[in-house]
């Protein structure tokens, strides 16, 4: 049986600290101003992005690894006998996956296999670590794919947007949405739901009424949530807001592993600064 390595996108808001700890491999994704490109997370930081979002007044393009790029990540791992989970982003939202899959077919087939996380952020992030784990515990690739493609459907990820205005300028919502959400303080939280966006509630009220909203979306279910592991994933969010949802979950939830990861550029790119989301797995 050949050892695994498991591959996720940049996208999977995974700090260094946990990629190292769990022998990940990261494939990054592209930030492109005008006509210079960024590799996330090694070209470019979420600071660096937002200073020259303000400086060209514009947002960045993004896309995900070509063909090409899946094949030269692939290679090196296979080259040294290992077999390969890769966990991608959302089909929803990029055409990444689909990448991966034209690059994986250049290989002998049943050394590499492809998920579809459904998801993006830190809710790519859970099953990439979860992945991790089970090939720590010498599970092989195919055994792997098959536990992970089952937890896809139980990730629940959702964020709050403390400003429209990179959807605006991303064209993602209109100028009377953008006028209403500032001028009534309302912000929505978005849900990843069957692969792509969805807008849920609307909260309304101070930075603190809102990251309440938020936090109770989680705590109200609680005993759903799957407490091996849950995520605090945000970009550049005031450690206040941080630390309010750390405490009110642990509160709550007796929770083994709360991590605490910065989004990413590419999330970023989208959302803006003070986003900040739960990610947890539900339970069967």
């Amino acid at each position: 049986m050949n050892p695994v390595k498991i591959l996720t996108d940049s996208m999977a808001s995974l700090t260094k600290a946990l990629i190292d700890k769990y022998n990940l491999a990261i494939i990054p994704e592209y930030v492109v101003f005008d006509e210079k490109s960024y590799l996330d997370g090694i070209d470019i930081t979420e600071d660096k992005m937002y200073e020259l979002v303000e400086e060209k007044k514009k947002l960045p393009k993004t896309s995900g690894a070509t063909p090409l790029n899946f094949i030269n990540a692939f290679k090196p791992w296979i080259d040294q006998g290992y077999d390969i989970v890769y966990i991608s982003m959302s089909s929803g939202f990029s055409s990444t996956v689909q990448n991966a899959r034209i690059a994986s077919k250049q290989f002998t087939e049943g050394r590499i296999y492809i998920i579809d996380s459904r998801n993006l952020s830190s809710g790519i992030g859970l099953l990439a670590l979860q992945a991790a784990e089970y090939s720590m515990k010498g599970m092989d690739a195919k055994m792997i794919y098959e536990k992970i493609l089952k937890l896809v459907p139980r990730v629940r990820t959702s964020f709050i947007i403390d400003t429209l205005k990179y959807l605006y300028m991303g064209g993602r919502c209109s100028s009377i949405q953008r006028w209403a959400s500032s001028a009534f303080k309302i912000h929505p939280r978005i849900i990843v739901e069957n692969g792509i966006m969805i807008v849920g509630e609307k909260f309304k009220g101070k930075r603190l009424a809102v990251l309440d909203g938020l936090l109770k979306t989680v705590t109200v279910r609680k005993d759903k949530v799957d407490t091996h592991r849950v995520f605090i994933t945000h970009s550049l969010t005031p450690q206040e807001d941080v630390d309010f949802l750390s405490k009110g979950l642990l509160s709550e939830i007796k929770i083994d592993d709360l991590l605490d990861t910065p989004s990413g550029c590419v999330i970023a790119a989208h959302c803006g600064p003070k986003t900040i989301g739960i990610i947890y797995l539900e339970k069967e």
